[in-house]
């Protein structure tokens, strides 16, 4: 069992690392920190820590920085996150105000995170597989030609060209329109195949040429945006900490360019304390994040989790305040989406 001073000389440790990236010393910790005991009672805490793999001396001084461990255990005792600045909110608010569109709403959510956290900022958008279909319409383009919109319940819009091949018969797609709503409207786009079987034969025989191609169209739709996908802003922040990374950041930008890798992890994180979830470095099972942590969280739709945003930086970050920025965001997206 550790004693409760001894936790709060790792919390110290952890805190002027995070803010001055130099190995903190006993003397240090005495100067700034109100502990009210002596150096020597400081360097023996210190020993305790170093014995537990929670901070280490990264060379010959008498300095130590916090493990993967420490940072983890420092994490969980988090009492409370660091609460955003009033323009910190007003920048959300101000940002979100008008925002309709998903695309554009999930682009600047990425780029906001971005700015508040100065990490990489990652926002999943809802498959398709996941959500339930609100309508479904035909557009003419040209005398052969239709554009498919599909408009999932979380506010996706997808789009896609029919070409036909010959002239638009506009009764008949408007029927098969009126059907497809009929069938499809308020049921899940997993489902869309085996609601559609057999829908051609409630045609005419000549009809179901035209039936089958629209029917083609929207299969496609939903087959296209099955896979999850990622948007990212904020790179940059990533390069203006690379002495943060033991030799190089290559790695750590190598993974974050495999969606499919990152998107695996996100999905396996949970929400742990302070409604996040949390991975420090070794803790990834990727090789090239193990320099990295992320923070996530899920964002709602309709009441439901649909997708997660978060941010990926080096372990030493401002989890306090990351964590405060991710979850703020992601309460403003939950209400933007459900409006």
């Amino acid at each position: 069992m550790i004693p409760e001073r001894t936790l709060e000389v790792l919390r110290a440790i952890v805190q002027d690392y995070i803010a001055t990236k130099e190995p903190v010393a006993s003397k240090t910790l005495v100067d700034r920190h109100n502990f009210g005991v002596s150096s020597a009672t400081i360097r023996n805490d210190m020993a305790i820590l170093e014995e537990e793999d929670l901070i280490a001396a990264p060379h010959t001084s008498s300095g130590r920085v916090p493990t993967d461990k420490g940072y983890r255990l420092f994490v969980d005792r988090l009492g409370e996150v660091k609460p955003l600045s009033k323009s910190e909110k007003v920048a959300i608010e101000t940002l979100f105000a008008g925002s309709t569109d998903l695309d554009e709403t999930l682009a600047k959510t990425v780029r906001l995170l971005a700015q508040l956290t100065n990490q990489v900022a990652m926002v999943q958008f809802p498959t398709l597989g996941k959500s339930l279909v609100r309508s479904l319409e035909f557009l003419p383009v040209t005398d052969t030609r239709l554009l498919l919109l599909l408009v999932s319940d979380t506010g996706r819009v997808e789009q896609h060209m029919i070409e036909l091949g010959t002239f638009i018969d506009r009764v008949l797609v408007d029927e098969v329109r009126a059907r497809l709503n009929a069938a499809l409207v308020a049921k899940p786009l997993a489902d869309v195949k085996t609601l559609l079987d057999g829908f051609d034969a409630n045609f005419a025989p000549a009809s179901r040429p035209l039936v089958i191609k629209l029917l083609s169209g929207v299969f496609e739709t939903v087959d296209a945006n099955r896979i999850d996908k990622l948007i990212m802003a904020g790179t940059a922040n990533l390069s203006r900490r690379e002495e943060d990374f033991a030799g190089s950041i290559t790695p750590v930008l190598d993974a974050i360019e495999e969606q499919v890798v990152l998107l695996r992890l996100v999905g396996e994180m949970q929400a742990e304390k302070h409604g996040v979830g949390i991975r420090i470095g070794r803790e990834n099972t990727h090789e090239g994040l193990s320099e990295a942590s992320l923070v996530f969280t899920g964002y709602e739709d309709q009441g439901g989790e649909v997708a997660k945003l978060g941010v990926i930086g080096p372990i030493r970050m401002d989890y306090a305040g990351n964590i405060s920025a991710v979850r703020a965001v992601a309460r403003y997206l939950t209400k933007i989406l459900g409006e």
